[in-house]
């Protein structure tokens, strides 16, 4: 362990935005992902198009937030191995973690593809669009493998302290997807199949680099051989805090497929529109998500080491941070939502829908970093089952109901229908903060 790699000492502040900087680097230029592919297919691809892309894309994000959190648990167990000392086990959580992911994308790549058209029929893709959103999920899902590799080296190294490497490899694929869907969609005029292959060609491009690069690393803090590359006791505990993770972010993210079929049944200028304002609503996310991550890493090496105070301090200054630059990302999408709709479409129904659609949604920006960083804490501490619970219920008692009940008033707008998420937020937090007291009332009952 280097001293900038080490959550346990130093100043906790200070360490916690070196590390987050680059995972929230890297979480922009997977965002921009769907959104360079977005906007390829809206400047020169067909209108049906961009609902195609914004429907098959919301199915493919699912799945990634899957394996991201799967891969969480990985991440977690490194942390707190390196928190105790423990680096004898690295090598064979990281061989465990090779096997079970290797097996995870292939039956992941094999439901993709051969149940494209069920999903699209599912998600009631416009008939526009319908033959368009199967010819992007069957494409991106052949290359599944390159996404879930990708996941696993990231969240091996962001275990290890190590969040700049991840970013390097995402860079990587970001240019190359930008320069691919220029190509292929802009030049040879593929439309949604062209952003697809641009996409699936960058992240195997990005796998490959990165295991370049990863082998010509010195003084990694772990040796691994084929023998450790198998099903061992390891993965069972990984996937024992993982698992949760994945859980709910498989419901999280149904509840957002259902609110797309909602939407879709308005018609293309509202599917689309909404489709616009979710590439938007990835980017307002990322400050988050970036903070969940990094204070997962933070709070589990200083769980490991048995400092629970640091740990605590680091999801106070979490919350902080998010809160303040979610208020004014909120201020902004409220007042000028149409500038950043612009971007992605130049038609002006689209914008109109995406504009109405996030002022809704505003609140979350600053409401899911409260959120999150509780998360991240919980996560920390290995407490993924809670984590997975409150989330279920936030779904499934809230953004769920809220979504179908706006949905059903006549003459409704994107914009009421937005509430729903930032209403289930607030419930999360309420639920998380009990939990949180719970907590703290046992750590003093045994001290």
């Amino acid at each position: 362990m280097t001293q900038s790699n080490d959550f346990t000492s130093g100043n906790l502040l200070s360490k916690l935005l070196k590390f987050m900087l680059p995972v929230l680097g890297a979480l922009i230029l997977q965002a921009m992902y769907g959104a360079v592919d977005l906007l390829v297919v809206g400047r020169f691809g067909s209108s049906a198009g961009i609902s195609a892309v914004s429907t098959g894309s919301s199915l493919i994000n699912l799945v990634t937030f899957v394996i991201t959190s799967l891969t969480t648990g990985v991440t977690v167990l490194i942390s707190r191995y390196i928190g105790e000392g423990n680096t004898k086990y690295l090598g064979k959580t990281i061989g465990g973690a090779i096997a079970f992911f290797t097996v995870l994308a292939a039956i992941l790549t094999a439901i993709v593809i051969f149940g494209a058209d069920t999903f699209s029929a599912l998600l009631n893709a416009p008939e526009a669009a319908h033959s368009l959103t199967v010819q992007y999920l069957r494409i991106c899902g052949a290359g599944m493998i390159f996404v879930v590799a990708y996941n696993v080296i990231s969240g091996i190294f962001r275990g290890l302290g190590n969040s700049r490497l991840p970013l390097l490899f995402v860079l990587i694929a970001c240019i190359v997807n930008i320069i691919g869907d220029l190509i292929f969609v802009a030049v040879f005029n593929m439309d949604v199949s062209g952003a697809a292959i641009a996409t699936v060609l960058a992240q195997a491009v990005s796998v490959v680099l990165s295991l370049v690069i990863i082998r010509r690393q010195k003084n990694l803090p772990f040796t691994m051989t084929k023998k450790d590359i198998g099903f061992n006791t390891h993965v069972k505990i990984f996937v024992k805090i993982g698992f949760p993770l994945a859980l709910q972010e498989l419901l999280c993210n149904t509840s957002f497929l259902v609110l797309c079929s909602v939407i879709n049944n308005l018609g293309l200028d509202a599917s689309s529109g909404y489709g616009v304002a979710q590439k938007i609503v990835a980017f307002v996310m990322l400050v988050p998500s970036s903070l969940m991550q990094s204070v997962s890493t933070v709070v589990a090496q200083n769980v490991g080491a048995g400092k629970q105070t640091r740990a605590k301090h680091a999801t106070y200054y979490g919350m902080a941070i998010g809160f303040i630059i979610g208020v004014f990302v909120a201020i902004f999408i409220t007042l000028k939502g149409e500038l950043p709709s612009a971007i992605f479409t130049s038609d002006t129904a689209y914008i109109a829908k995406s504009a109405e659609y996030l002022k809704g949604f505003a609140p979350e920006a600053f409401l899911t970093s409260i959120l999150f960083s509780y998360m991240g804490y919980f996560n920390g501490n290995g407490k993924t089952v809670f984590t997975m619970a409150q989330s279920i219920a936030q779904t499934f008692i809230v953004r769920i109901p809220v979504s179908v009940f706006m949905s059903s008033i006549p003459g409704v707008t994107l914009n009421k229908i937005g509430y729903a998420a930032p209403s289930a937020t607030v419930f999360g937090i309420m639920l998380c903060t009990i939990y949180y007291i719970k907590m703290c009332k046992k750590e003093k009952k045994k001290v």
